[in-house]
């Protein structure tokens, strides 16, 4: 069992910076492969980013691509998202995820390739 933990989210205003971090206690961390997701409302929950077990590897979703970044600190345990720029449509709850599979570079997008996820943090971003 993985327990993710993330922080750092709350109010941002448009094409400021927001950092969220997901801090994953125990000493497989640098095992998982680690994403983020994110649900606005009435909506589906969406793929943001992901990044491989080293941090060699990472995958954007197109909306947030140049001007996300996703990076990761296995000594530390935790994961961050760097956010800049945000826009109104950046709205949402943030979501760490997990997984224990193989670095699969398209699918990493998909929800069903992870396998623990946190409670998540919601960031608002005003206009």
């Amino acid at each position: 069992q993985v327990q993710l933990v993330e922080s750092g989210g709350g109010l941002v205003q448009g094409g400021g910076s927001l950092r969220l971090s997901c801090a994953a206690p125990g000493r497989t961390f640098s095992r998982y492969i680690m994403g983020w997701f994110r649900q606005a409302a009435g909506k589906e929950r969406a793929f943001v980013a992901a990044i491989s077990e080293s941090g060699g590897s990472t995958r954007y979703a197109d909306s947030v691509k140049g001007r996300f970044t996703i990076s990761r600190d296995n000594a530390k345990n935790t994961v961050y998202l760097q956010m800049n720029t945000p826009e109104h449509e950046d709205t949402a709850v943030y979501y760490c995820a997990a997984s224990a599979g193989l670095w699969t570079g398209l699918l990493m997008s998909r929800r069903e390739r992870y396998d623990y996820w946190g409670q998540g943090t919601q960031v608002t971003v005003s206009s």
